[in-house]
């Protein structure tokens, strides 16, 4: 059967189950384009900027567990969706990024928009691969997807010159993988595990940290009964929330830079951590020669090069969460740890990290505590970065599996727009709100323009202050409230941006109008901005400054430290 290289890209992104792609074309990638009406399964959203492409995509990605597809041309094009491709890296998300390329026969001569995106990409991408021949794009594609899929997952970009997209070639509808020396491990070694099943009953003080390989791999039941068979407190990592449920009476909060002071505390005092399915990032760790010092550790990953990386664990088990305790939980003994829990509720009690201060000021925690109880719950939270995601992650109650979307290695600003479209694309029945600083707002409220035009009725709360809120608090304690490029005089009215978009806007400068308006967004069947303005100079606490470790903790009361 003979096709074009265009037709084998779009038949064979049906083929790996794809039905949704983000992106915008321009003339590298054009041939591409002009196929689509071909195959009308394979919806295209036109984005506004290629970074929203890569954002949405990633979104998308995690909630419906595939990989999500973006498109670009090449030049500035491709390289516009860098940031979403290195975010997706950094917090192990699949995508396959598909980048139009100038013809073969100009690539090294400075063609017009010609980059070396997968020179670019390198450092990047789980993998990547420049197609030259069309005869190579079926059984390129078919990898692609496997690869970003599988193991620890992550972005893959598929770069086709112009050319190869017009090729037409005898196309086999059996496209094969051909990848030696790949072959990722997902059960763990049996003679760990029953290590593992010893350290666990033998624990008197044990705490899991739950990381975002629980989601990924989907081992919500498998965590639970580990928890529940053990009476183990359940302490998730940031990319981990909503991997437990957050009214279950053995969550105990997250930890790190800005997690609760207890549940770092209860690292501290543990005599053995479970990891599952995270990796000892330095948010979590601060110094990591005095992290967690008293403990035993289990480490469960499925990428081997994170285990032993930033921590020394006792028991490195490698493989994929599910799998591995499908094989331990039937084998560790039950048990209960009555004056440990007892210890937990203590520290809960001696540091309320979620205590709000009763003022009459309109706080940005506020604003998530009554957005968390009108949705009981059960709302998709997706955040930027900065001081908003950390309230949305303190203040919410996480109810939903699989409901808390923010970029969390990587740090972007301006994930919170185009990733809430993306989520809301990959689950029209969703409620999604999208916590967004006014700053990185503006980073990406150009797809406020693809919101409107694809109907989704996401809501957004703009935390309004005025500021770049996380740079100005370390500004305030570290650098003498010396504010330095941090204040935005400049920002436009956002309500009335709204509307010039066709949204609907709600102003909120009173905590009385908090609730009332968060209603009316949820009684809207259309997308809904409120833009709340906040308190300017709030801080969020706890907070371990950077490289420090719990004695440092700094709480509500800016003076006290703990002693651990």
């Amino acid at each position: 059967m003979i096709k074009k290289g265009s037709q084998i890209v779009c038949e064979s992104l049906l083929r790996e189950g794809c039905d949704v792609v983000f992106g915008i074309p321009g003339g590298a990638i054009l041939p591409l384009y002009q196929t689509l009406p071909e195959y009308p399964d394979l919806r295209h959203i036109l984005v506004r900027h290629e970074q929203g492409a890569s954002l949405a995509a990633d979104a998308y990605a995690r909630i419906t567990g595939k990989p999500g597809v973006a498109f670009a041309t090449s030049g500035p094009g491709a390289t516009n969706l860098v940031t979403g491709i290195a975010s997706a890296q950094m917090d192990s998300v699949p995508l396959v990024i598909v980048t139009g390329q100038v013809n073969s026969w100009t690539l090294g001569t400075d063609a017009f928009q010609e980059t070396d995106i997968t020179g670019i990409t390198l450092p990047i991408t789980k993998h990547n691969f420049l197609v030259m021949d069309a005869r190579d794009i079926a059984d390129t594609i078919k990898e692609a997807f496997y690869i970003a899929n599988s193991g620890r997952p992550g972005p893959v970009l598929v770069d086709i010159p112009r050319d190869a997209f017009n090729q037409e070639v005898d196309y086999s509808e059996e496209p094969s993988i051909d990848l030696p020396g790949y072959s990722p491990s997902t059960k763990g070694n049996n003679r760990q595990i029953k290590r593992a099943a010893k350290l666990i009953s033998k624990a008197e003080k044990p705490v899991i940290i739950a990381g975002h390989g629980i989601i990924i791999s989907k081992a919500y039941d498998e965590l639970r009964h580990l928890a529940e068979k053990c009476q183990i407190p359940v302490i998730t990592t940031l990319l981990g929330i909503s991997c437990f449920p957050e009214d279950h009476v053995l969550w105990t909060g997250w930890p790190g830079m800005h997690g609760m002071a207890y549940s770092s505390l209860a690292l501290d005092e543990a005599d053995l951590i479970i990891a599952l399915g995270m990796r000892f990032d330095d948010r979590i760790t601060g110094n990591p020669q005095k992290f967690a010092v008293n403990s035993r550790k289990i480490h469960v990953d499925i990428d081997p090069s994170e285990i032993g990386k930033n921590i020394s664990v006792d028991v490195p088990i490698v493989g994929d969460v599910k799998e591995i305790l499908l094989e331990l939980n039937p084998i560790v003994e039950e048990a209960v740890h009555p004056e440990w829990l007892k210890r937990i509720d203590q520290l809960k009690t001696e540091h309320p990290s979620l205590k709000i201060p009763q003022t009459e000021k309109l706080l940005a925690r506020q604003v998530i505590k009554d957005i968390s109880e009108i949705t009981d719950g059960q709302a998709t939270l997706v955040t930027g970065v900065g001081q908003h995601q950390m309230w949305a992650a303190q203040h919410y109650r996480f109810k939903k599996l699989c409901s808390f979307l923010t970029s969390g290695g990587s740090g972007t600003m301006g994930y919170e727009v185009p990733a809430a479209m993306g989520a809301q694309v990959a689950d029209p029945d969703a409620t999604v709100w999208s916590i967004c600083g006014d700053g990185g707002f503006q980073m990406t409220m150009s797809e406020l323009a693809t919101i409107v035009e694809n109907r989704l009725p996401v809501k957004f709360a703009i935390l309004n202050n005025g500021f770049l809120g996380m740079v100005r608090q370390w500004q305030e304690i570290f650098f003498e409230s010396s504010y330095v490029s941090t204040g935005y005089s400049g920002n436009p009215d956002f309500v009335k941006l709204a509307e010039a978009y066709g949204i609907k806007g709600i102003r909120v400068t009173d905590k009385t109008q908090v609730k009332p308006a968060i209603t009316e967004a949820m009684d809207h069947d259309g997308p809904v901005l409120i833009d709340f303005i906040v308190e300017q100079e709030d801080n969020v606490y706890p907070m371990i400054p950077s490289g420090m470790t719990v004695n440092e903790i700094i709480e509500e009361n800016h003076d006290q430290k703990v002693i651990s």
